[in-house]
């Protein structure tokens, strides 16, 4: 279950907007781009400016926490379903149904 790399737990989102200066060509035709990660803590958002070249890493540590997330998960099933297979073998032994 060891990661394979960094872990990142949060959400990479492409924001295109107008910076506000009225010279500027994102006033009439194409918006600025940029990415940012997004994360809770303490309850609130937080937003961190990506720069592009490091876009496609950040993506590969976001989908090494999702793999992750589905390992804990899958683990978590398989164990449950082992309690639940004690609990009814002592059931059996008991002579309960």
């Amino acid at each position: 279950m060891a990661p394979r790399g960094p872990v990142l737990a949060a959400s990479l989102v492409r924001i295109a907007r107008r910076c506000g200066r009225p010279g500027c060509h994102c006033a009439t035709g194409a918006l600025h781009v940029g990415y940012y990660l997004t994360r809770t803590v303490a309850g609130k958002t937080r937003t961190v400016y990506v720069p592009v070249e490091l876009v496609d890493e950040v993506r590969g540590w976001i989908g090494e926490h999702r793999r992750l997330k589905a390992v804990t998960r899958e683990l978590t099933e398989l164990a449950v379903a082992r309690v639940s297979g004690h609990v009814r073998a002592r059931k059996r032994r008991a002579g309960r149904t």
